[in-house]
């Protein structure tokens, strides 16, 4: 224990801290709760919001954001599991899906340089639409999976070994690879030092680098999830992005650019997603795990505008 709090900076202590008492708390309220099949289940389904949450804080480290990632996650579902049923290939679904992510990605980017909007403007008009076409295509109603690949399904719902599921190890290497970026390159350490600066991001290219990242980073978490529901729907992702920003900034990571770490964000991740596993098992309306949520965010806000008013 004490090796791990050496690794993580003071304020990434207190977030493990409050992520022990949360664990304790739900582990002796439900009986369900601390059980190694409880466990596994909720590193599945965290990791869909883990892979996001790492291109949203990379995002927000260096100044820029993108709020449209909810809608993406639908929009790209269609294309992977169309894809899939005409073709018989899960392989084809699979690249048309990260390709189709890459698209909208660079769309944004170049809205943002080009037409000097904000990437904050640029993505919330990309939400709206994304989620019309969805609609639109769909006419709200889910498309299934009718390949029913082994492998496709093994993505979101099988395990290593029959314990570790393997979109947590999936989940776990993309943040590790990005922590190592973040830390030990010198882009990283570009994207610190451009942080909250918009102007001198757009001048670097930077934000159609990164919200193409984001983008992509996204429809791997939609790969994840078309496979844990098999199906693509049209209310994949709803609130997605509310998700996303919740945890990445009660993990620490600045509204304002330049500020934050990944492993605070991922442990955020952790936090949100037991409070939502630990309510559920005690059966807590999903109204009332709404508005918990919302107070969260609240408060990571308000923490993080004190500490952006104590560092001018």
């Amino acid at each position: 224990m004490s090796n791990i709090f050496q690794y993580l900076k003071k304020g990434e202590v207190a977030l493990f801290l409050i992520f022990i008492i949360i664990f304790i708390f739900f582990s002796f309220s439900s009986e369900y709760f601390f059980s190694l099949r409880n466990i596994m289940n909720v590193s599945g389904q965290l990791s869909i919001v883990l892979i996001a949450a790492v291109g949203f804080a990379v995002l927000l480290i260096a100044g820029e954001v993108d709020i449209s990632i909810g809608s993406l996650l639908a929009f790209v579902s269609l294309p992977l599991i169309e894809v899939m049923n005409i073709t018989e290939s899960v392989s084809l679904g699979i690249i048309l899906c990260l390709l189709f992510g890459i698209i909208i990605g660079l769309i944004n980017g170049y809205l943002s340089i080009y037409l000097g909007i904000s990437s904050l403007i640029v993505t919330l008009g990309m939400l709206f639409i994304l989620r019309g076409i969805v609609y639109l295509y769909t006419g709200q109603r889910a498309i299934p999976d009718d390949l029913m690949s082994d492998f496709f399904f093994y993505i979101g719902n099988g395990k290593f070994m029959g314990t570790v599921p393997y979109a947590a190890m999936i989940g776990l290497t993309v943040l590790l690879i990005f922590i190592y970026v973040m830390r030990n390159t010198s882009y990283g350490r570009k994207l610190y030092a451009i942080g909250g600066n918009q102007e001198v991001a757009r001048l670097a290219g930077c934000n159609i680098k990164l919200l193409k990242l984001s983008a992509f980073l996204s429809s791997i978490s939609a790969i994840i999830l078309a496979s844990r529901i098999g199906s693509a729907n049209h209310v994949a992702g709803d609130l997605f992005e509310f998700q996303v920003v919740a945890a990445v900034v009660l993990g620490g990571v600045s509204l304002a650019g330049g500020i934050g770490t990944l492993t605070g964000a991922a442990i955020g991740v952790m936090i949100l997603a037991i409070i939502s596993n630990g309510l559920g098992l005690l059966n807590v309306d999903t109204q009332w795990q709404l508005v918990v949520n919302g107070v969260i965010i609240i408060i990571a806000v308000g923490f993080d505008e004190l500490k952006r008013r104590k560092a001018i």
